[in-house]
């Protein structure tokens, strides 16, 4: 089995992608994990902020590669993979589902986000900082989409949602069964996985891309893992990051 890497758990920290950002700039290789119970600056894809409610997972990997950033940038979908396995112990896993590229959902509602940052190790190559939020004991409110949490999935032999110290041990031990898995087979078991409990692959798509959105139909995955959107003109449109809303307009 695959070793997971070292868990560090904070009491509280701006955010945990920052502090794995501070450590690799500083010259830390990693992999560890890093998580809090508390953050006061979470933040989210796009500058959004993360509710960091006590009693909800908040943890970045820090490790290094040397792979391309292209390649690299794959390993957001072993991060929703790696959630989604979470899950699976404490809810029914019928509920559970990934929406492109890495929300995982239960119920259809969102109930974890993963930010991926990167930049440039003083040792070279790259260093990775995957950061996860998953709401284990609570949701936040007000939200553009809704939310929801495991708290309110649990399977009937599931008494209370994980302590945010096993949730940390065992989204530990899921990420590293499939980073070993993506660094000896590459990516294609990955993305066979990923697509396996991924909605929306096949219909009516809107896609917010910056200072553009753009509507089709959407076509699936390519083999890198880019959404295939084809626009009402016939033009296939490579999605390779951005708020995708399935099944009705944005």
């Amino acid at each position: 089995m695959a070793s997971a890497a070292p868990v560090l758990l904070l009491e509280q920290t701006d955010s945990t992608n920052a502090e794995a950002r501070r450590r690799a700039e500083a010259g830390e290789t990693g992999p560890l994990w890093i998580t809090a119970r508390r953050q006061t600056a979470g933040r989210g894809r796009r500058g959004r902020s993360w509710a960091s409610d006590s009693g909800n997972l908040f943890g970045t990997l820090l490790l290094t590669t040397r792979k391309a950033p292209a390649e690299a940038a794959q390993i957001t979908f072993i991060a929703a993979l790696s959630v989604a396995d979470l899950l699976d112990a404490y809810a029914p896993p019928s509920l559970v589902t990934i929406k492109w590229p890495n929300d995982v959902m239960l119920a259809g509602d969102k109930a974890s986000g993963v930010l991926v940052e990167s930049g440039s190790h003083p040792a070279g190559g790259l260093w990775l900082a995957v950061g996860i939020g998953v709401n284990l004991a609570s949701a936040p409110t007000g939200t553009e989409r809704p939310a929801t949490c495991l708290a309110q999935h649990l399977r009937g032999d599931v008494g209370a949602p994980p302590s945010v110290e096993t949730a940390g041990a065992r989204l530990a031990q899921a990420f590293a069964v499939w980073l070993e898995r993506w660094r000896t087979l590459g990516f294609e078991p990955i993305l066979d996985a990923w697509t396996a409990r991924t909605t929306g692959l096949k219909g009516p798509a809107t896609a917010r891309l910056g200072h553009e959105t753009v509507e089709g139909r959407a076509e699936g995955v390519a083999p890198d893992g880019a959404l295939r959107l084809r626009l009402a003109d016939g033009t296939l449109r490579l999605i390779s990051a951005g708020d995708v809303f399935f099944g009705e307009p944005a």
